[in-house]
């Protein structure tokens, strides 16, 4: 049988199962951690004690008044041997299955997905407890796969840094920016004045609509060798903790970030930049290019 043509229980039945496996996954390696005591850097103190690692891979839900877009981050650096390494990667291949097969639920049952995000909360180890705090029953798709960092090899330093400049870029349409634009309250006269400037310029013309993105923390990690590519340096973002391989469970030199994102952009701005400096129409954040 077509995958695409699975019945819909079929595909809830193997999400729950996948969901399980991760459940499992998570338990493994938290309960090794804990045994274990790995040596572990945290960029601010979590509450629980040893098992804030467990509590931060089962946070998998939204609070109430939390954007959708927005995820919690747990920011720390765990020297682990291969064993722990072997279940930290068990975690995020778990992790790949879940997102794997929610994209396909998405596509070939768009409707089975809301029914596929009040179904799992169900299956959650703490499920008695996230129910009695109201607004902590919906699962948070994001939160729940996104994966562990684990350098591909042993690390001498590691640097943290903000990076606040990033951002999303969708290309949009004249026709879609006036469809958003009366939406709005045309009777505004800055919406007015918006609309008689779109009417202004070609409707063939290309559009860039323009979202911030929130601060993340980037770990730039300097390895002991370099790697088989040759490269002696990797920058990845870090949302969860960072895992690195230590067989004597030694943390690398590692250079504290700011407590807090800079307010204001540090990086200069592109000198290719295809974009104009002030916004087209500033209601909807939508740009020209140049």
């Amino acid at each position: 049988m077509n995958d695409n043509a699975l019945p819909v229980y079929h595909l809830l039945h193997e999400l729950d199962a996948r969901f399980d496996d991760l459940m499992a996954a998570i338990d493994h390696a938290a309960t090794y951690y804990e045994q274990q005591q790995s040596a572990t850097w945290h960029f601010q103190p979590y509450p629980g004690g040893r098992s804030w690692l467990r509590q931060a891979l089962l946070d998998m839900w939204h609070q109430q008044g939390q954007d959708g877009r927005e995820t919690r981050n747990y920011i720390a650096l765990i020297a682990a041997d291969d064993e722990l390494l072997e279940k930290f990667t068990a975690v995020n291949r778990a992790k790949a299955h879940i997102s794997d097969l929610l994209q396909h639920i998405k596509q070939a049952q768009p409707n089975t997905l809301s029914q596929a995000k009040h179904r799992l909360p169900q299956r959650h180890p703490d499920v008695d407890n996230v129910l009695r705090q109201s607004g902590l029953a919906r699962l948070h798709l994001k939160q729940c796969w996104r994966h562990l960092p684990i350098a591909p090899a042993p690390v001498s330093r590691v640097r943290f840094a903000w990076y606040s400049s990033g951002r999303s870029i969708k290309k949009i349409t004249v026709q879609e920016a006036e469809q958003k634009l009366l939406q709005l309250d045309t009777d505004a006269a800055h919406v007015r004045i918006q609309l008689n400037k779109l009417a202004g310029i070609p409707s063939s013309e290309p559009l860039a609509q323009v979202q911030s993105q929130a601060p993340l923390m980037r770990a730039n990690l300097f390895f002991t060798e370099p790697l088989e590519d040759g490269h002696t340096r990797r920058a990845m973002n870090v949302a969860l903790p960072l895992i690195v391989p230590s067989q004597g469970q030694q943390l690398p030199h590692i250079k504290m970030p700011p407590l807090e994102p800079p307010a204001q952009r540090t990086r200069a701005k592109r000198r290719d930049e295809k974009l104009e400096h002030e916004a087209f129409l500033p209601s909807l954040r939508i740009y020209r290019y140049r």
